[in-house]
């Protein structure tokens, strides 16, 4: 990292963590983990002991319990992707920042920088969290293997991390938070969950090169219809689209 990008990273870190939406929402992203994980732990726990055979879903991992968690939780560490750059849009430092740094894709690329690293770091912390509340929720019926609850861990924290980059080029793309969240909904929950419902192949098999359902097979270890690490590579591939298409935007029209 050369010397004015690192000045530009050091810069946007200053910024992220000297507001506080930034810690607010780190903590309703704990909050929601913790929810989230603890009411999916109740639904296995209550599946595995009534009389309904078809709720009975045998023993799961932690880490399976903290990868459903992360569909809601999600949305609180794209908050955090996203007003790292929409926000000075809307308070107009913005142009602070273009005259400290006139570089607008090193704006861009530290800002996604310092959101990728903030999003990976908080998610290390929201999937240990979810990990201990799901754990003694689940009893007998959950398990905890510790090569496998780390991966799934990091894998969690990866997907968060690149989910916040992807916010980050949108929101420089878009510039308006409310905006932002609305494409960011749509593309990873909306139009995917509108292409699987019909379940016909050719719909299902475009839903599946969308960020949301590529970060899940991702997640999930899949083979089929594609190795998870083909997921992790598609949404990697948003993300990076998605600065691309904010690089371009922050080039063409005045801050």
């Amino acid at each position: 990292m050369n010397g004015s990008l690192r000045g530009a990273v050091a810069a946007e870190w200053t910024k992220l963590s000297s507001v506080r939406s930034t810690w607010w929402t780190a903590l309703a992203g704990l909050l929601v983990m913790a929810a989230g994980a603890g009411q999916l732990a109740i639904y296995v726990a209550n599946g595995n002991t009534n009389d309904d055979l078809t709720d009975n879903a045998g023993v799961v991992t932690v880490g399976s319990v903290v990868i459903d968690a992360v569909e809601l939780t999600q949305y609180a560490v794209l908050a955090l992707g996203l007003l790292a750059v929409t926000a000075e849009f809307t308070s107009g430092t913005i142009r602070s920042t273009l005259q400290c740094t006139p570089s607008r894709g090193r704006v861009l690329l530290a800002k996604a920088v310092v959101a990728g690293a903030v999003t990976f770091v908080l998610g290390l912390l929201l999937a240990g969290v979810g990990a201990l509340v799901a754990r003694p929720v689940l009893g007998e019926w959950g398990t905890a293997p510790a090569a496998d609850t780390v991966g799934d861990i990091v894998a969690v924290a990866t997907y968060l991390a690149l989910v916040g980059v992807l916010a980050v080029g949108l929101g420089a793309a878009l510039r308006s938070a409310v905006l932002t969240i609305i494409v960011l909904l749509a593309t990873l929950m909306i139009v995917p969950l509108s292409l699987q419902q019909p379940d016909i192949a050719v719909l299902n098999r475009i839903a599946d090169v969308f960020p949301g359902v590529a970060g899940g097979h991702f997640l999930a270890g899949d083979t089929d219809p594609y190795p998870g690490v083909v997921g992790l590579l598609l949404l990697a591939g948003w993300a990076a689209a998605a600065l691309l298409l904010g690089r371009a935007a922050l080039r063409r029209r005045d801050a």
